[in-house]
Order: structure tokens, then sequence, then C-alpha cells
């Protein structure tokens, strides 16, 4: 998750090795917001494309220029490292890897539950 303590936690070392740790046994490893910092401090994000919260695309381009920032997109999908931008694009992309991994029928029965208008597409 993102959130203002990213930026302080993204130097907490022990937070960053457990982060790093747990993506070398994941499929998949996500991001919501400025999550992304994290990733990018545990070195995941390098090479690949990534996005993070509108008004932290700067930051992140800063100091993380090994990746590729999207400001464009609403998540973007590397395979197995996937980021998105803010709370509601994070919603989007949990109801796109409910679709990767299940159906896409499931993830619009749950849209459809919880009300929500899903955005499936990546911009």
């Amino acid at each position: 998750p993102g959130g203002r303590g990213t930026r302080k936690e993204r130097t907490n070392e022990t937070l960053i090795a457990w982060i790093k740790a747990q993506a070398a046994q994941t499929e998949i490893t996500a991001s919501v917001c400025t999550g992304a910092f994290l990733l990018g401090a545990a070195g995941l994000l390098h090479g690949r494309e990534a996005t993070t919260h509108w008004g932290s695309v700067d930051w992140l381009r800063e100091h993380h220029p090994e990746a590729t920032v999207n400001d464009a997109a609403r998540w973007v999908d590397e395979g197995r490292i996937v980021t998105s931008a803010g709370v509601s694009a994070g919603i989007d992309m949990s109801l796109y890897l409910f679709d990767r991994l299940q159906c896409r029928a499931a993830a619009e029965t749950t849209a459809r539950h919880m009300e929500y208008t899903w955005q499936r597409e990546l911009v």
C-alpha cells in the first residue's frame, strides 16, 4: 500500500529486505499509489515500467531513474511486478489481477457487487 508513510519507510532496511524476500517467492508483487517507492527501494522496479499517484510521479522519477515511470497509466503490468496509481486505480488494478488470475466474469461480478464501475483500460 501507499500513503504518506512510504517516503519514510523506503529507508527502513528491515521492511525493504522483507519486501525483497517476499517478492522472490510470489507470483505477483503489486503496489498501490506510493507503495511503488517501497518496490523501488527494494530494487524491484529496475528496468521496468511503473506508475504511482499523479502527485508523486516526479518524485518517483527522481529517486528511481532505473524505472520508466508512466504518468498516464492507472496501472502497469510488468509480469511479476504490477503497480497502480492512486486508490481507485488500485481497485481497478485489483480487479484486473482477479481477471488475470481467475477470469473476467468473476472480476466483473465482484465489481458489480461492490457497485463499482471498473475501468478496465490501463490508461
